[in-house]
């Protein structure tokens, strides 16, 4: 029986959750005979899961770099580390997909934490329009505990 060809687009093991947030990255430590073109650079999250996530740039990353990426976050800039593991050129696009792993779990688990906050700000938006009135962040933030968090948790673990 053949070995099944894995697809390049299906890399990771986890569910990838779909969100745009925006951070910086630098690299701090090339793993390649290769030379980066640039060490620093911007762009947004095109997903996340349980073990790393997606961005696009416009600069080819070597495989196996390590990356400091920082995250802010309201008034709060949150860093984590992530090792390179694909930099693939996307053809209908002039940028390239780039796949990390978090370096160990703390960093996964803080951006879950920035995840989280984040959905619980758009939640907290979306109540006041719904509600027509304000309500108070620490309110919306216990509504959406009650509401999602079992189903937030099960999708990472």
């Amino acid at each position: 029986m053949a070995a099944r060809k894995q697809d390049p687009q299906e890399r990771r093991q986890s569910i990838r959750h779909p969100i745009s947030l925006p951070f910086e990255y630098q690299v701090v430590k090339k793993r390649s005979c290769l030379s980066q073109k640039s060490t620093k650079g911007k762009s947004r999250t095109l997903n996340i899961s349980r073990g790393g996530l997606l961005f696009a740039t416009r600069e080819v990353l070597t495989k196996n770099a390590v990356l400091k990426i920082k995250i802010p976050f309201r008034n709060k800039v949150y860093t984590v580390h992530a090792k390179v593991v694909h930099c693939t050129k996307d053809s209908r696009e002039n940028h390239y997909l780039v796949g990390v792993n978090f370096q160990d779990v703390s960093d996964a688990f803080r951006v879950r934490l920035i995840e989280q906050m984040y959905l619980i700000g758009e939640y907290w938006q979306l109540r006041k329009q719904q509600l027509g009135r304000e309500i108070s962040l620490p309110e919306a933030s216990r509504e959406w505990l009650r509401r999602y968090s079992q189903k937030f948790q099960k999708l990472y673990w």
